[in-house]
């Protein structure tokens, strides 16, 4: 059977200090990762949204593109004091961000990537995490276009020469996005401003753009939001955030969670049973449910259908993070950032939970392309110390892990679910692995740790109740003095202790003979 033919086509993107190497993988030969190419030093990589090029910046000067097939160096781009440069979804364009020297300098480039020549250049003042990229596609690069002073200005992606070619008003718009299928919707946010709410609006981008939205929620307590579309289009989650909780239970603000289609079915706020902020929302990769993580820790999380209907809990727990695997089949729920890490797997078909554990300190996580593997990573410069990769199984059992003195990126290869097998049989593959694996162990150690293990252990006695001041006094007295909150004495106390009665028993002797 071929099935899990396509698994050894999985590669993933490591960068250290050094620069950057491709491992094959998973599954790993002898358990090791080989090395497709070798390091490659750098400042920042990124591989384009479908996989088939990957963009490398060596230094403040040179941007080269890399065909992933082959991993065959394709262009060469001299670019002096770029600051960012980005690559679209399909690798067709490279877009760079250069220092400007004057008010008029065109500082942002477009670069077609087949001939290396400039397609259109523009002036930015300066670079936010929400204006860049300047120039934005969609999935399929089939829409191109830009946020301006009160409007989105639009592109042929084509020929980029012809300039503007449509606008959209949109007064004091702050932010927009261009929804995954063909970008046939866009969706705006107006912030809050002079008394009036802010407000997303969904519009139709066709062959002629609608200047009336087809859809619109207004919201007031609003300074931001996170847009979140399926990925056919139909629908369209709207984070609200506000940098004030008025109700005064979180430090952090207030979140709430709406969803707008682009039937005009649905406006309005998802039912959350539990107060609090939203703290993840994830479509599955169908489009066709949904899942929230919310609510003050512990926080609940619930799968719902594309009409807000609740679909299934994944009950509560310390987690802010959900991630729901390409195929479908399987989520990850976790509490990453300031929680400790820990990580329930759920197969949602058979609605179970598969196992748990934990991956502290972890900055990224990711689902496998095929499916089956989940990747965490722990990188600075978010955290200095502890940087490392650990990748599970569908399970939560630990496939890998290796530690770096310091890691930068760890990211899986873009791949589309489609190229692997069903999901199960996947998955039937790796649990024929890991029995084989068992019997190779032997039942030798499995016969002493039985032995070593009575089969109906003696219960201890449950502990007497000792109140918080009791148990803070003793923690006190174990670190002056040696000992341990739980009652047990160390040596170095007891060798203390045996000095102690030793000089009493001088000083007594001493002043026995005085008398």
């Amino acid at each position: 059977m071929a099935v899990a033919e396509p698994s050894p086509s999985m590669e993933i993107l490591v960068r250290d200090p050094d620069g950057f190497v491709i491992w094959h993988g998973p599954p790993f030969t002898n358990g090791q990762p080989r090395i497709k190419l070798d390091k490659i030093q750098c400042t920042s990589v990124k591989f384009s949204e479908d996989g088939s090029k990957l963009m490398v910046m060596k230094s403040d000067s040179l941007v080269s593109i890399y065909e992933c097939k082959s991993l065959r160096e394709i262009r060469s781009l001299q670019v002096p004091n770029v600051l960012a440069a980005t690559i679209s979804p399909r690798g067709s364009y490279l877009q760079t961000f250069q220092k400007p020297t004057s008010p008029q300098e065109k500082n942002v480039v477009l670069w077609k990537i087949d001939t290396g020549d400039s397609a259109y250049q523009l002036s930015q003042k300066n670079m936010t995490k929400a204006t860049w990229p300047v120039i934005r596609f969609s999935s399929d690069e089939a829409v191109a276009c830009r946020l301006a002073t009160n409007e989105i200005q639009f592109f042929d992606p084509v020929d980029f020469s012809r300039g503007i070619v449509n606008r959209l008003r949109v007064p004091s718009i702050a932010a927009f996005e261009l929804s995954r299928n063909v970008g046939s919707y866009v969706a705006s946010f107006v912030p809050e401003s002079k008394g009036m709410p802010a407000n997303v609006q969904i519009f139709t981008r066709g062959k002629e753009l609608q200047s009336q939205p087809v859809a619109r929620r207004s919201f007031f307590r609003c300074s931001s939001v996170q847009l979140n579309w399926n990925c056919d289009s139909t629908g369209l989650l709207v984070v609200v955030q506000s940098d004030v909780d008025k109700t005064n239970q979180s430090y952090y603000g207030e979140t709430k969670l709406n969803y707008l289609t682009t039937d005009g079915t649905h406006e309005g706020l998802v039912p959350l049973r539990k107060e609090g902020p939203v703290h993840d929302v994830q479509w599955s990769y169908a489009g066709k449910e949904f899942a929230v993580v919310y609510g003050f820790m512990p926080a609940m999380v619930t799968i719902f259908d594309k009409k807000c209907n609740p679909l299934l809990e994944l009950g509560t727990g310390p987690y802010n993070t959900i991630r729901w695997n390409p195929k479908g089949k399987f989520i990850c729920v976790a509490g990453f950032g300031n929680l400790p890490g820990d990580m329930a797997f759920w197969d949602y078909m058979e609605k179970q939970k598969l196992g748990t554990t934990k991956a502290e300190l972890s900055v990224t996580s990711e689902w496998s392309p095929d499916g089956r593997y989940f990747m965490t990573a722990t990188t600075a410069p978010r955290l200095q110390v502890d940087n490392g990769i650990k990748i599970f199984h569908h399970n939560g059992s630990l496939y890998y892990k290796r530690m770096f003195d310091k890691l930068f990126q760890a990211d899986w290869k873009p791949e589309s679910s489609d190229k692997f097998g069903d999901i199960a049989e996947l998955v039937k593959s790796v649990d024929l692995l890991k029995v084989e694996e068992t019997k190779t162990q032997g039942s030798k150690s499995v016969q002493a740790s039985t032995k070593a293990t009575p089969a109906n252990p003696p219960s201890q006695k449950p502990a007497a109740y000792r109140p918080p001041h009791a148990k803070a006094a003793a923690a006190v007295q174990a670190e002056l003095f040696g000992g341990s909150p739980s009652g047990e004495v160390s040596k170095n106390a007891l060798k203390n202790k045996k000095k102690r009665e030793k000089q009493r028993e001088k000083k007594a002797a001493e002043a026995a003979g005085d008398a």
